[in-house]
């Protein structure tokens, strides 16, 4: 009888361990033994680990995103940590992070979200290495931080739609099948993309008098239809100038904003402020955007790998993570796109370093 338990008790063992390996594999990512959906999960209160850094630790850290320094009163906020499903996630390491990009350029390329990210993950490989030299400046529209004992650049392009602006005699033309800024994507080791927030904006803040598609000029047309054809040009540059063996691509995915209480079962909120803890459980009661299954269908035409960091839902949970009323716009403005620092952007980069 014992040994028939003992026999039983190791198949058991077995046909479980081999269960949650497929389990594991079938969702995704490689992470360890075997493979994790890192972008599936649920937002744990930890006030031992998080937040990573503090704010002041970090002066280059612009003043839109510091929202305690702003008059935040609650800290609350800082406090979360993301908690996949189906694994556990490594800690992010900023000396391991360094090492294993010693000599490499890493450039994110994209809008304000894009700078959201930059911004957090400097400081977080800063205030992993306080006394480590470093650099910041700027060339025409480029960024670089640059960490000098490990020859590493983090860079920022700031360029909202990937595709190109060109002032013409009739004015400001958005061409979606010209790509002239990628001369600056060049020699680049790592390239994480980003565009949505820029495709809706009307009236004075839209930054172009025209569109146009191959020959034809015009004066506008569906906006969703656009941010699908400048990726499909995007898409295009991939595929005919990434060597995967020296170049790894990412993509931002699309980062949500909360000006409407109703997406997540509280109607009288017009927006995020006030909001002190995220959405609970794994799933938004708001969907995802349609940007999200755009992107996702322009992605799976590419043929040279590129990974999504698929950040739209964990981000969706957090609508306590905004500026609001804390951001460049003061008591007067109300900003629930961005993120305050430290914040959910850490999460983002936390994944990234994952990933790599």
């Amino acid at each position: 009888m014992g040994m028939y338990s003992f026999f039983y008790g190791c198949v058991m063992f077995f046909v479980i361990h081999l269960l949650f390996l497929v389990v594991i594999r079938v969702k995704g990512k490689r992470l360890g033994f075997g493979e994790c959906d890192l972008f599936t999960g649920t937002w744990v209160k930890d006030e031992d680990l998080y937040p990573l850094y503090q704010p002041d630790t970090c002066p280059f850290i612009e003043r839109e995103f510091r929202c305690q320094a702003n008059g935040r009163p609650d800290l609350l906020y800082t406090h979360y940590r993301w908690h996949p499903l189906a694994c556990n996630s490594l800690r992010f390491n900023g000396l391991d992070f360094l090492e294993k990009m010693r000599g490499k350029s890493i450039m994110f390329v994209g809008d304000s979200l894009s700078r959201n990210q930059w911004q957090s993950l400097t400081c977080m490989l800063h205030s992993s290495l306080p006394n480590s030299t470093y650099t910041l400046d700027r060339v025409t529209d480029v960024s670089i931080f640059t960490f000098t004992e490990y020859n590493v650049k983090i860079m920022l392009d700031r360029n909202v739609y990937l595709v190109d602006i060109v002032r013409e005699d009739i004015g400001r033309v958005l061409k979606l099948d010209s790509i002239e800024g990628s001369k600056l994507w060049r020699g680049i080791d790592m390239l994480i993309f980003n565009t949505w927030h820029w495709w809706s904006r009307r009236g004075p803040t839209q930054p172009w008098d025209y569109i146009q598609e191959g020959s034809k000029v015009m004066k506008d047309m569906d906006r969703m239809e656009a941010f699908e054809k400048a990726l499909r040009t995007w898409g295009a540059w991939v595929d005919a100038n990434i060597n995967p063996t020296k170049v790894k691509v990412f993509f931002q995915g699309i980062s949500p904003s909360h000006y409407n209480g109703s997406l997540w079962n509280e109607p009288s909120a017009k927006s995020c402020v006030g909001e002190m803890n995220p959405v609970a459980g794994s799933t938004y009661p708001g969907g995802l955007p349609p940007a999200v299954t755009v992107l996702k269908n322009v992605l799976r035409t590419i043929k040279k790998p590129v990974t999504l960091l698929d950040i739209t839902t964990l981000s969706l949970l957090r609508k306590d993570g905004h500026p609001s009323i804390y951001g460049l716009g003061g008591p007067t403005g109300m900003d629930c796109s961005h993120w305050c620092l430290p914040g959910v952007p850490d999460t983002w980069n936390e994944i990234l370093y994952n990933l790599i």
